[in-house]
């Protein structure tokens, strides 16, 4: 059986196009992600309603996956910490063939179905912690072996995969399958099923850090303040939700150090 990432491309030719053509094709291909990912919504806002509970138990969460799914979960993860100023292992990316792999792709690597689960062990896995594989393909036997050994464990699983009724969705508690069809370029899955991945991903650690408390309103009152640029972010935040002028609004960033706590003093002292 031939997988829908795996046939054959819609367009014949590409080496003949023109760029312009080139890029209004790849451009009405692109176009299907959202709506495939939109028909995910039922079953992201399962995985996503578990991994908040356990969370709030003092869970993590682990993305695993090899090549671009797994530099996609090591993206995600990676931005938390300075969006919604959580630790840095709350939310954890590991692709097959350890971090060099993120910059050069590590031969065979995702072939390797135990190494999954060696790599987690360094993070002293619980029984709150939810592990989500992400496989375009949804066969990588890198995911399929961390997922299983998971489950038996008593971990909670999820995928996000781009195939229906693959090995990886039948092994995770908790699937998302954004079927996008044919790629652009024959199986190259970086493209929309990458776009899909990073869609979701976009959407599940975003919905999460919400429920949490990490968003107040529509701002990230806990983002880290780690550049010029977010500082003044900061300013803005806090003028906004007080009605205080810039020079008052930096003083009190200034001595909390923090959107949420410079808010939340600012108040107190009115009150």
């Amino acid at each position: 059986m031939i997988r829908v990432t795996e046939k054959e491309s819609n367009y014949q030719d590409l080496d003949k196009m023109s760029v312009h053509d080139l890029l209004t094709n790849m451009n009405k291909e692109d176009q299907t992600v959202p709506l495939a990912v939109e028909k995910a919504i039922p079953q992201l806002e399962k995985l996503i309603a578990v991994t908040v509970a356990k969370m709030k138990l003092g869970g993590r969460l682990f993305y695993i996956g090899a090549g671009t799914s797994g530099r996609l979960g090591i993206l995600d993860a990676s931005e938390c910490p300075p969006t919604f100023g959580v630790p840095f292992d709350w939310v954890v990316g590991l692709i097959a063939g350890g971090d060099g792999a993120i910059r050069k792709a590590v031969e065979f690597s995702e072939d390797d179905q135990e190494q999954a689960w060696k790599d987690m062990q360094e993070f002293g896995m619980t029984e709150n912690d939810v592990i989500i594989g992400i496989a375009a393909s949804g066969t990588t036997p890198y995911v399929i072996g961390g997922l299983t050994k998971a489950n038996e464990e008593g971990l909670v699983t999820g995928c996000i995969v781009c195939n229906i009724e693959s090995p990886i969705a039948a092994v995770a508690q908790y699937p998302v399958e954004v079927v996008v069809g044919p790629e652009f370029v024959t199986g190259s899955t970086r493209l929309k099923s990458g776009t899909a991945q990073k869609l979701v991903l976009n959407m599940l650690s975003t919905s999460v850090m919400i429920q949490l408390g990490r968003v107040k309103g529509n701002k990230m009152v806990d983002m880290q303040l780690s550049n010029i640029k977010l500082v003044a972010r900061g300013v803005r935040m806090v003028m906004e939700e007080t009605g205080a002028d810039e020079e008052t609004a930096t003083a009190w960033l200034e001595r909390y150090g923090n959107v949420r706590e410079a808010i939340e003093h600012s108040r107190a002292t009115k009150e």
